[in-house]
C-alpha cells in the first residue's frame, strides 16, 4: 500500500506588533473599568494630586482620565505607546521590590490597540504634545495649549474588535464597576482628589484632604464612616490600618470588603480569610462585615507579578500577614466595645450572681423545667380553625403525620419527632419558604398591594448601589416598594409590600440593592420579580438566633406543611434533616 502523504510542516512566524498588542489587550482590557484602572494607576504613579475621570455612554463612547502628574515630553510619550515600555523597572531583579502600581508596560499600547486614543501631555504649563492613535496606529504628532500633566482620551472602546462588546454586562453593571474602581483608589489615596462623572452626573468626588475618614465618608457616606471602628496593628512583619464595621452592621455580600497591599487595591483570599476569622461567630450566616484594610509590607516580601491585571498578590510570609489582619481587627472590635472581653463577661456574671443570689443548682433546675415543658404534647393552641398537626388528615408531606414539637436548639433549629423519624428543621429557611410562596402565589404577575408607611423614610446608598437601584424603581414598585429619587444617592421610601413582616424597610432595601448589584454583576439572576420575592422572603423570615415560643414553632411547621416544596428553601438549601428512628435503634444496638 502507498505510504500516506506526510502533512507539510507548519510555518512558525513572529506575530506583528499590532496582533501582539491585541492579544495583550485581551488580558489587560476586559471592560471599561479595566481602562479606568490602568489609566488611574498611571496618574497616581506620575505623582498626581488630582485625578478626574469622565465617562460617556457607560465608558463605551468615552473614557477620559486627566491628572496633574509629572507629564512627559514628546519622545517619552511616543515610547510609552510601545509594548513593554516602562519607567518603573529596568531588569528582572526589580520585580522583587516593585513600589509602583504599574510596571509591566502593557496598559497604554493595549488600550490604544482596541480604541481610538488621544494622549496629551506636558512637563510644564504651556504647550502640550498630542498623539492620536487609532487601532494601534500613531498619527502625526501635534500640539495644543494646556497645563502640566497628562490626559488620555479613549473613544469607541473595542471598535475594531466588536466581538468583545458582546461580552460586556449591562450598562448599569459596567458603570458600577467603574465607580467601584475609582472608589477603591480614592480610599487608598486619601491625599489625592478624585472626581468621576458620567455625563452630567457626579458619581465619585473626594476632597483629597489626606484624611482617611473623610475619604471613606466621601465614598461610602457619613453614616457608614461613623459606624466603623479604626484598625491599627503591627506585628513586626506587616502593618494593618483601616476600618471595620461592628458585628451588627453587615451586608449580604462581600462587595464592601476592600483590601490594599502597599496602596495597591487587591483581592486576596488570605486577607479575606483573616477577616472572617476575626468575625467568626460574631455575625449571622451569610452576612459579612464592611471593611477597608490597608496592609503595608516590605515590597521584597510580596509578589505583585501574579496576573496581567495586577489585582492579585502572593505573600512570602502569608501566616504573618494573616495574623496581623486577624489580630488588628479583633483588637479594634475589643477596644471599641463591640465585643466584650472574656474578663468583662466573667466579672459581669459574678456581679449578677452576687446581686440576685442565684445558685448554680437553681439555674440548672430552671433549664430542666424548660426542657421538660418543651417536650409536652401539642395542644389546640390556635383554636378550632387550626387542625392539630398530629391528625392524619393534615395536608402536607408524610413526615408531618403524627408530628410532635420537642423544642428549639440554639434558637435556630426546631427539634421534632413523628411516627417514623426524628426531625431537625431550620427555622429561618422554613419560614423563608412559607413567605416566598405566599408572595409568589398571592401576587403572581400582577401588581403587589402596598402598605403606606406612616412617615416616609429616607434611604441613603453608596453611589454604586444607588445607580443600580435607580434604574429599577419601576420593577420595585411592581412588587410593592414605592421609592422616589431624592437627589444624589438618596431615595424616599413611601410604601412597602402589604405582606411586610416588621423588618426595618431601609435595611431590607439596602440588602436588596447590594444583592441585586452583586447578582447582576455575575449574571446569575433570573427574573427580577421572582428574585425580589426570594430576597424579600429571606429578609422578612425569622433569623437564626431568634427565640420562638412553642405556639410559634407549631404554626411555622403547619404553614410549612401547606407549601408545595417543604424540603428546600427558594435558594435551594435544605429545610429539614430526617433521622429515621430505625437508624437510631440500630446505632444504639437495640
Amino acid at each position: 500500500m502507498p505510504n500516506p502523504v506526510a502533512s507539510p510542516q507548519p510555518v512558525v512566524r513572529l506575530l506583528d506588533p499590532h496582533t501582539v498588542n491585541q492579544i495583550a489587550a485581551g488580558e489587560v482590557v476586559e471592560r471599561p473599568a479595566s481602562v479606568v484602572k490602568e489609566l488611574v494607576e498611571n496618574a497616581l504613579d506620575a505623582g498626581a494630586t488630582w485625578v478626574e475621570v469622565r465617562l460617556e455612554d457607560y465608558g463605551r463612547k468615552l473614557i477620559e482620565v486627566a491628572d496633574d502628574g509629572c507629564g512627559m515630553d514628546l519622545e517619552t510619550a511616543k515610547t510609552s505607546l510601545q509594548r513593554h515600555a516602562t519607567s518603573k523597572i529596568r531588569r528582572v531583579e526589580d520585580l522583587n521590590s516593585v513600589a509602583t502600581l504599574g510596571f509591566r508596560g502593557e496598559a497604554l499600547p493595549s488600550i490604544a490597540s482596541v480604541s481610538r486614543t488621544t494622549l496629551t501631555t506636558a512637563l510644564e504649563d504651556g504647550v502640550r504634545s498630542v498623539l492620536a492613535i487609532e487601532g494601534g496606529q500613531i498619527a502625526e504628532p501635534g500640539s495644543q495649549p494646556g497645563p502640566k500633566g497628562t490626559t488620555v482620551s479613549v473613544r469607541d472602546l473595542f471598535f475594531n474588535t466588536p466581538a468583545r462588546l458582546k461580552f460586556l454586562k449591562s450598562d448599569a453593571t459596567e458603570l458600577a464597576a467603574c465607580v467601584e474602581t475609582v472608589s477603591r483608589y480614592a480610599v487608598a489615596y486619601p491625599e489625592v482628589r478624585f472626581l468621576l462623572t458620567h455625563g452630567p452626573s457626579v458619581l465619585v468626588q473626594t476632597s483629597g484632604s489626606g484624611d482617611f475618614v473623610s475619604a471613606v465618608s466621601d465614598v461610602w457616606g457619613r453614616d457608614v464612616a461613623r459606624a466603623m471602628a479604626p484598625v491599627e496593628s503591627f506585628n513586626g512583619s506587616a502593618r494593618v490600618r483601616g476600618f471595620v464595621s461592628p458585628p451588627h452592621f453587615t451586608r449580604p455580600t462581600r462587595a464592601f470588603q476592600w483590601f490594599t497591599v502597599n496602596n495597591r487595591p487587591v483581592r486576596s483570599k488570605t486577607l479575606q480569610a483573616a477577616l472572617d476569622q476575626a468575625f467568626r461567630s460574631l455575625t449571622p450566616e451569610r452576612r459579612y462585615p464592611l471593611a477597608i484594610l490597608h496592609v503595608d509590607i516590605d515590597p521584597n516580601r510580596v509578589d505583585v507579578n501574579v496576573s496581567p491585571t495586577k489585582s492579585e498578590v502572593r505573600f512570602h510570609i502569608e501566616g504573618a500577614v494573616f495574623d496581623a489582619v486577624r489580630r488588628g481587627v479583633t483588637a479594634a472590635l475589643l477596644d471599641t466595645g463591640m465585643v466584650p472581653h472574656a474578663e468583662g463577661v466573667a466579672a459581669a456574671n459574678a456581679a449578677l450572681q452576687s446581686a440576685s443570689g442565684l445558685q448554680a443548682p437553681l439555674l440548672a433546675t430552671g433549664f430542666l423545667e424548660a426542657a421538660l415543658d418543651a417536650q409536652r404534647p401539642l395542644s389546640a393552641t390556635f383554636g378550632t380553625d387550626q387542625p392539630n398537626l398530629g391528625e392524619a388528615a393534615q395536608p402536607g408531606p408524610s413526615f408531618l403525620v403524627g408530628l410532635r414539637v420537642l423544642g428549639q436548639v440554639d434558637d435556630t433549629f426546631i427539634i421534632a419527632e413523628n411516627q417514623q423519624s426524628l426531625l431537625v428543621i431550620d427555622q429561618h429557611v422554613a419560614h423563608e419558604r412559607v413567605i416566598y410562596e405566599r408572595l409568589r402565589d398571592s401576587r403572581g404577575s400582577g401588581k403587589v398591594e402596598t402598605q403606606a408607611l406612616l412617615e416616609p423614610e429616607t434611604l441613603h446608598l453608596d453611589r454604586r448601589s444607588a445607580e443600580l437601584l435607580g434604574e429599577r424603581i419601576a420593577e420595585l414598585a411592581a412588587i410593592g416598594f414605592q421609592l422616589e429619587p431624592f437627589g444624589g444617592d438618596s431615595f424616599i421610601v413611601r410604601s412597602v409590600p402589604a405582606l411586610w413582616r416588621g423588618r426595618p424597610p431601609l435595611q431590607v432595601l439596602r440588602d436588596l440593592a447590594d444583592e441585586l448589584a452583586d447578582g447582576l454583576g455575575q449574571g446569575c439572576l433570573t427574573s427580577l420579580r421572582d428574585d425580589v420575592y426570594i430576597m424579600c422572603s429571606c429578609k422578612m423570615a425569622v433569623k437564626a438566633g431568634d427565640p420562638l415560643g412553642m405556639a410559634e414553632m407549631e404554626r411555622l411547621i403547619q404553614d410549612l406543611a401547606l407549601t408545595e416544596n417543604p424540603y428546600l428553601c427558594p435558594h435551594g438549601r435544605p429545610i429539614t434533616i430526617v433521622l429515621p428512628k430505625s437508624d437510631l435503634y440500630r446505632r444504639f444496638k437495640r
